[in-house]
């Protein structure tokens, strides 16, 4: 069963359920190149000294990358979320994201895969920002 982590008095996960854990951890082993790449930039505090989770459960979402310090969640799209349906699915569950107070920063696979320095530095703005 899940463990719910608590710092500064706001959870990590916002009461994901154990089955949500379970299909983050498929999920983790199913990355996508763009992911890899960035997570590779991202991970053990490489990016501006900040903690990064991969594939983190969010209430009923999982989350390609979670910054629990500055609240800031980071997703990788692959060129299905250009599906008007999708678009929408996304909308409605940033807006519920953003209800716990978490900014999303969205990149599309191509801009990881092709300006990885301009993604960071978008990063460090949305970053800095807070």
């Amino acid at each position: 069963m899940a463990k719910l982590q608590n710092t500064s008095n706001r959870f990590y996960h916002y009461g994901a359920k154990p089955q949500i854990f379970d299909r983050a951890q498929k999920l983790s082993k199913q990355t996508t190149e763009a992911e890899e790449l960035l997570w590779k930039k991202l991970r053990n505090r490489r990016f501006e000294g900040l903690k990064f989770r991969r594939q983190h459960p969010m209430s009923r979402f999982i989350v390609d990358f979670y910054c629990h310090e500055k609240m800031l969640v980071v997703e990788v799209d692959g060129g299905i979320h250009d599906v008007s349906e999708v678009k929408e699915h996304d909308e409605g569950r940033e807006e519920e994201l953003k209800n716990f107070g978490l900014t999303i920063i969205r990149f599309k696979n191509e801009e990881v895969m092709n300006n990885m320095n301009g993604v960071l530095e978008k990063l460090r703005v949305a970053i800095n920002s807070k």
